[in-house]
């Protein structure tokens, strides 16, 4: 079953942009990054109730770290993601804490799984930057059971990771047309997305707390690791990397609550919803 309530723009090459993307994350080294987030992997699962013995997939499921997160709770769990790098990761990750974990590679927007075969569909950050936001929406609702779970976690527009986006965005124009990925983060636009495909959905803000040694440690972290800002800085040249880089840093300095090290809290916006049957 489809549900689509979102028109997308016709003047959008959403191929160009997904191929774009995918260079994105595959991009410098997105596991250093998700593993310092895991906290949130966990705290979706707890969200979701997640059950021992519920078949559950984890979409665009990077290093894996809810993947893992399900599996620590009796799940069987299956990753999915377009970027075969950091499967690599995710299957070491698995390996390590000797967690029996399948990891595929495929693309959010056409999951390689028959319809309704899940109990529970997680997604930590990753469907969020889908190039065709209701192409991924209508995906998830597709494999997940009647009255199973989706459970999304994803940055909201305000807080501290949105303006980043925003910051990038002013340096490096994303391509006309193109919905930010920061929508994903507020709930009046996930419930477009999933229509009648849910019966309900609920929605809490919480807060993840970067924590750096300075607001220079931490860009030059995200410089060198986060496929996003790495592309950014990429694509400028000297004048506009010092730009990007001014700016940026002043934005960490702004939102950093710490004295002497650095602290940045980043609203999401965690979602749960149930399946329509």
């Amino acid at each position: 079953m489809t549900i689509t309530s979102e028109t997308t723009t016709p003047t959008v090459d959403l191929a160009a942009v997904k191929a774009r993307q995918q260079r994105t994350w595959a991009a410098g080294d997105y596991a250093a990054v998700g593993s310092t987030l895991q906290i949130m992997g966990e705290q979706l699962c707890e969200a979701a109730e997640l059950r021992p013995g519920w078949q559950v997939l984890d979409v665009a499921t990077g290093n894996g770290g809810t993947a893992i997160a399900a599996a620590r709770r009796g799940c069987d769990v299956v990753g999915v993601d377009y970027v075969p790098a950091l499967l690599v990761h995710a299957r070491e990750r698995a390996a390590a804490e000797r967690y029996s974990i399948r990891f595929d590679e495929g693309d959010a927007e056409a999951l390689p799984y028959g319809d309704a075969g899940f109990d529970a569909v997680t997604s930590t950050l990753g469907c969020m930057f889908t190039a065709d936001h209701r192409r991924a929406a209508d995906e998830l609702l597709r494999v997940c059971r009647p009255g199973g779970v989706i459970a999304l976690a994803n940055w909201t527009p305000g807080g501290f990771i949105g303006q980043v986006f925003k910051t990038i965005g002013g340096h490096v124009p994303p391509p006309p047309g193109v919905t930010s990925p920061a929508m994903w983060g507020t709930e009046n636009y996930l419930r477009t997305l999933f229509g009648a495909g849910v019966s309900a959905l609920r929605t809490r803000t919480r807060t993840f707390t970067f924590r750096y040694r300075s607001p220079q440690h931490f860009l030059e972290f995200l410089r060198t690791n986060y496929g996003p800002m790495l592309k950014a800085f990429e694509i400028l040249d000297d004048t506009g990397r010092e730009a990007l880089a001014r700016d940026l840093q002043a934005l960490m300095t702004e939102a950093n609550t710490a004295t002497g090290t650095l602290a940045i809290p980043s609203e999401y916006l965690e979602v749960v919803a149930t399946r329509s049957a």
